[in-house]
């Protein structure tokens, strides 16, 4: 199934967009390059179809040395560094850490993250009972990333699917994997939709942050792991 320029643009087009408008669009044919913070089961799954899709990725973790033969077998769009480097290398970064990680992180990498699309994966572990799930619960994951993450352009994206899917998404020509994005920034949304088809997926445009309550944790659309269609009537969209 292709998904034309202009199903996204219309579902975007209601969403606020900030002054500072990336240097790519949807629909462009350069290569990005990606930071990925966490490359485990998701991260690392997700960067492979980047890569192979043309983009330039650079894997991260607190080993990056565990990730080399990865990289290597993936040629030289692919790289791997330290949590820091990721976030000065990528245009765009994708989290997908632990959620408990994220406070120290957005400290940490505060200056590098600067007005950056950040596709936020993470969600709080199951049965924690810790403030930061606490606060996360009460006032949705999406703000609660946000706030953790300051000056980032943030959008909810593959938070809500298994790598597993993805990955067989990827492989088949019809029935994609339906991907719930959330955001306030139409620009960067448009931009997640974009790499969430050279995933091999279909995105999903659910609304600003608030709505990501609708995909996370309890949600209807968490770990759907089903067809945009689908997705789609489960969200009430």
């Amino acid at each position: 199934m292709t998904l034309s320029r202009r199903s996204v643009l219309r579902s975007i087009s209601a969403l606020p967009a900030l002054a500072i408008i990336p240097t790519v669009s949807w629909g462009a044919n350069q290569p990005l390059r990606i930071g990925v913070i966490g490359a485990g089961w998701l991260g690392g799954t997700v960067g492979r179809l980047w890569v192979q899709a043309g983009h330039e990725v650079l894997f991260s973790s607190r080993n990056p040395d565990e990730l080399a033969s990865m990289a290597r077998a993936l040629g030289n769009r692919a790289s791997v560094g330290t949590p820091a480097q990721a976030a000065q290398f990528g245009t765009v970064l994708l989290f997908a850490v632990p959620y408990a990680a994220l406070p120290q992180l957005g400290r940490d990498l505060h200056d590098s993250m600067q007005a950056k699309i950040v596709l936020d994966a993470c969600n709080p572990s199951p049965g924690n009972d810790s403030a930061l799930s606490r606060e996360a619960h009460t006032n949705g994951v999406g703000q609660t990333s946000a706030k953790y993450l300051p000056g980032t352009r943030l959008v909810r994206a593959f938070s809500a699917v298994d790598a597993t899917a993805v990955e067989s998404s990827a492989q088949r020509e019809s029935e994609k994997l339906g991907v719930p994005l959330a955001g306030n920034d139409a620009a960067a949304v448009e931009v997640a939709a974009r790499l969430v088809v050279d995933a091999g997926c279909e995105p999903v445009i659910v609304g600003e942050l608030a709505a990501a309550a609708s995909f996370q944790r309890g949600g209807p659309g968490y770990r759907a792991n089903t067809s945009a269609p689908d997705l789609r009537r489960l969200l009430g969209l």
